[in-house]
Formats: structure tokens, C-alpha cells, sequence
């Protein structure tokens, strides 16, 4: 009997989430017959060393706000509860040592698939998890050798969604709640996020 599971990992800083990061969800939950995925909330991200964050426990909030209606899809704190920088390929291990039945797909950006070949030690991200890659705009560079094999590409149209853009709207005193869930909103409003964001 095969009591493997397929998991997927959407990692992210989620400052804010928004629509865009749950339609790439949701078409890796589908196209790939996933089971489950698992939003992993960035707490020390080594590429934002030089950017201002939110505080965790709100982007956290903000997170479990936008998934409550899904019931696939899942917080995972794997990055939380870990000291120091959060590296994909810990993280990988981390979440496969916590369930080793689950086959698990790392769902990225074509932009951030591009630049993978220079993250650290990305031939063990590879061989922990299969890729499954979201399209973006403008971004029509073919993927590095080192992922022949690794990986698929999602069928959807790209995002056009950014959360450094809502971050500069809400700042302009734009509106943005159709780039957003409703949760995502209220905790946004509630707490008057992003509004000297730079």
C-alpha cells in the first residue's frame, strides 16, 4: 500500500500575500495532484538582509488569513522556529525529515528559477523536491541546465500582482483590495500597514 503524499511549498516573505500567490497555489494544487501545500513564512530571508519587514506575527496573520477557506493549504513555521537564515534547501530537508513519506514540489517564480543555479547548495534543493514553476511577466530567458528534469512549468497566465507594488499603492493612498484577500485587507487597515513603507 502507498501511503506517499504530495506536497507542495510555497516559501515566502508574504509581505503582503495576495491573489497572485494564491492562484499560483492553486494551479500547482491542481495541475500537479497535489495533496497539500505548505505556505512557509519567511522569518530571516538572507536575500532582504537590507529591507525593513514586517513583523513576522503579522505577516504570519496575514497568511493564515488569506488560506482559511482552503483547506489543502496549510502554515507551515519550519522557518519561524529555525535560528539564523532561511535556506531553501534547510527548509527541504527540515520538511522531509518531518514527513518522509511526502514527495515534495517546490513551487517558484520563473524569475527566482532563473537565478536558482546561484542560491546555496541548489543541486540538494533539487534533490529534495521537483520544481513546479510559475510563469511571470517578461521573463523569457530559457531555464539553466540544472533544472532540465527538475522541473515543470505551471499553465496560467502570468502574475502581474507584486507585493512591493501594493506596498507602494497603499503608501500613495491607492486602492488595492482587488489585489488582495478580504482578510488580508482587514489586518492591513486594522493595523495601518505599509503606509511609510519605502
Amino acid at each position: 500500500m502507498n501511503n506517499s503524499r504530495r506536497t507542495g511549498i510555497l516559501g515566502g516573505t508574504f509581505d503582503p500575500i495576495h491573489k497572485g500567490h494564491l492562484a499560483i497555489a492553486r494551479a500547482a494544487l491542481e495541475q500537479a495532484a497535489l495533496d497539500k501545500i505548505l505556505f512557509v513564512v519567511a522569518a530571516n530571508p538572507p536575500h532582504k538582509i537590507n529591507n525593513s519587514l514586517t513583523d513576522v506575527s503579522l505577516r504570519l496573520a496575514m497568511t493564515e488569513a488569506a488560506i482559511a477557506d482552503t483547506p489543502a493549504f496549510q502554515i507551515s513555521r519550519v522557518e519561524l522556529d529555525r535560528k539564523g537564515y532561511s535556506y531553501t534547501a534547510d527548509t527541504l530537508k527540515t520538511l522531509h525529515e518531518e514527513d518522509p513519506q511526502s514527495e515534495l514540489f517546490f513551487i517558484i517564480g520563473y524569475d527566482s528559477a532563473l537565478d536558482l543555479p546561484r542560491w546555496r547548495e541548489p543541486g540538494k534543493i533539487l534533490e529534495q523536491a521537483a520544481l513546479l514553476i510559475a510563469p511571470r511577466p517578461d521573463c523569457m530567458e530559457p531555464l539553466p541546465e540544472i533544472l532540465h528534469g527538475h522541473a515543470a512549468l505551471l499553465h496560467m497566465e502570468p502574475c502581474h500582482i507584486s507585493s512591493s507594488a501594493i506596498r507602494r499603492r497603499i503608501q500613495e493612498g491607492k486602492e488595492v483590495s482587488d489585489m488582495l484577500p478580504a482578510g488580508v485587507c482587514e489586518i492591513i487597515q486594522r493595523e495601518r500597514l505599509y503606509q511609510s513603507c519605502p
